[in-house]
C-alpha cells in the first residue's frame, strides 16, 4: 500500500494545509454556512498575473444576467486561479429558479451535471496505474455479458473517448427515472443498449459510456462508484463539500437548477430527492467552486497538490491530450476539430462547443447541460470555473462570453 492510502484524512489535509500555508477548516454545521473553507489559498488576482479589471467584465456579465425576477440566468458562481491559489469566488442571483428564491448562500453546492464524468474518468485511471485495467482491452474482458452487434469489437479507450457507438441517453431513462431505479438498473439497460455505429469509427458523446466505465470500477474494487469516489478521490484531496450524490449535505445548500422540459411533472428531475441522492455516475456530483478548484489546481499540477499525489505525471499527460490521434478508424475532421483526452474534453475550436475564441486546443476541461463550463490551461497555468443554474441548452453562448471575458483576464 503507498504513502497516500496509509495516511489519515487528518493528515492528508495537514500536510496540504502546510504546503500551501493555510489551514484547511471544516464546514461547522449543516445548516449554518461554514465559517471558513477549506481549498486553495484565496488571493487578490493582481497576485496571480489576472487583471482585475478584465475580469470585473465577466462579473458584470453574470450580474446583469441574475438581476431581477425575470433574469435568465437565476444564479451562479464564478472562480478563477492560478499556480495553485484561487481568487475568492463571486456568487450571484438566486439559490433556485423560483421568482421568489432566496439569494445564492455562500455555501451554495452546485449540481454539477456532466461536470462529473472526469472524476469517474479518474477513478478509472487509478485502476489503470494500479495495473487492473488496460485501456485497449476489449470491454467484454471487464464485463462478460456486454456481448451482440459489434460490441466485441469495443476496447475500453472507446468509453473514455465517446467513440463507443452507445447512445448519450438510455431510451428507457425517463422511465427509469420515474420508477426511481437503482444504478444497477441503468447499468442493465447500458450493457443492453444498441450501438450507434461501430465502436471507434464516429465520435458521439455517451453518458451510458460512462456507467458503464463505473460498472468496470465497481466491478474491479469490489466497491460501488460512490464509495470508491469518496475514499480514493474526494478524502484524499480533503474535499469537504463534495459528493456523488447529496446524502450527508443539508438540503438547503444544494443549488435548484432549471430543469429541462422532459423532466417536468416527473419524480425523477434533477431537482428531485431521488436523483439528487442516487450520484449518477455520468452526472450526479454536487460540488462547490472552492472544491472544484482543488481538482484543477491537482491537474494542472501533475496530479500533485500539497502532499498529496492522487494521479502520476504519465496519467495526467494521457488524460489533458488529444487521444482521438490513437483511433485509426476515426475520420481527420473529428480527430482534428474534437479532440478529447482521457475523460476530459479538449477546447473544440471552430465549432458550436468551442468554449472560448480565446483559448487553444490544448486548454481541457468539461461542461454541464445545468449550466456548467470548467477549463484548464496548461499554458498559463490557470483556470475558470462557471457554475450556474440557468439550463445550457437554452443558451450555451452565455458561458462562451464568460469564457472569453476570463481569458482575456490571463496575463
Amino acid at each position: 500500500m503507498n504513502q497516500r492510502t496509509e495516511l489519515t484524512r487528518r493528515e492528508l489535509l495537514e500536510t496540504a494545509a502546510v504546503a500551501s500555508g493555510t489551514i484547511a477548516c471544516g464546514v461547522p454545521g449543516l445548516a449554518g454556512e461554514p465559517e471558513a473553507k477549506a481549498g486553495l489559498p484565496q488571493v487578490k488576482p493582481e497576485e496571480l498575473g489576472i487583471d482585475p479589471k478584465r475580469l470585473q467584465v465577466a462579473y458584470d456579465l453574470m450580474e446583469k444576467w441574475t438581476t431581477g425576477k425575470d433574469a435568465p440566468v437565476p444564479g451562479g458562481a464564478i472562480l478563477v486561479g492560478r499556480n495553485g491559489k484561487a481568487v475568492t469566488p463571486k456568487f450571484f442571483g438566486r439559490q433556485g429558479p423560483e421568482a421568489d428564491a432566496g439569494p445564492i448562500r455562500r455555501d451554495a453546492m452546485f449540481y454539477m451535471a456532466s461536470v462529473t464524468k472526469p472524476i469517474i474518468y479518474m477513478g478509472g485511471m487509478l485502476l489503470v496505474e494500479r495495473g487492473l485495467l488496460n485501456l485497449n482491452d476489449t470491454v467484454t474482458r471487464y464485463i462478460p455479458e456486454f456481448t451482440g452487434g459489434n460490441k466485441e469489437e469495443m476496447q475500453v479507450l472507446h468509453l473514455f473517448t465517446h467513440t463507443s457507438g452507445l447512445p448519450d441517453e438510455l431510451p428507457n431513462n425517463a422511465e427509469l427515472r420515474r420508477q426511481q431505479a437503482p444504478l444497477k438498473k441503468f447499468v442493465e439497460s447500458s450493457i443492453k443498449a444498441e450501438l450507434l455505429f461501430r465502436p471507434g469509427t464516429k465520435f458521439s458523446y455517451q453518458s451510458t459510456g460512462t456507467i458503464l466505465v463505473a460498472e468496470i470500477i465497481q466491478r474491479l474494487s469490489g466497491k460501488s462508484i460512490r464509495e470508491f469516489v469518496q475514499h480514493e478521490i474526494i478524502e484524499p484531496l480533503g474535499l469537504k463539500s463534495t459528493g456523488l450524490g447529496s446524502q450527508g449535505f443539508a438540503a438547503e445548500r444544494l443549488v435548484r437548477t432549471t430543469v429541462p422540459e422532459y423532466q417536468k411533472d416527473q419524480k425523477g428531475d434533477w431537482n428531485s430527492t431521488y436523483w439528487r441522492e442516487f450520484g449518477s455516475p455520468a452526472g450526479g456530483l454536487f460540488s462547490t467552486p472552492e472544491d472544484y478548484a482543488v481538482i484543477c489546481a491537482l491537474m494542472l499540477n501533475g496530479g500533485k497538490l500539497g502532499g498529496v499525489r492522487l494521479l502520476s505525471p504519465a496519467t495526467v499527460r494521457m488524460m489533458t491530450s488529444n487521444r482521438m490521434d490513437d483511433l485509426p478508424d476515426l475520420p481527420e475532421s473529428v480527430r482534428r476539430t474534437q479532440p478529447w483526452g482521457l475523460g476530459w474534453r479538449l477546447n473544440h475550436l471552430g465549432t458550436p462547443d468551442s468554449w472560448s475564441d480565446l483559448l487553444d486546443r490544448r486548454v481541457f476541461g468539461h461542461t454541464g447541460s445545468a449550466g456548467n463550463v470548467v477549463w484548464m490551461d496548461p499554458q498559463t497555468q490557470g483556470f475558470c470555473i462557471v457554475l450556474t443554474n440557468y439550463l445550457r441548452a437554452r443558451a450555451p453562448w452565455r458561458l462562451v462570453h464568460l469564457s472569453n471575458a476570463i481569458a482575456a483576464a490571463f496575463e
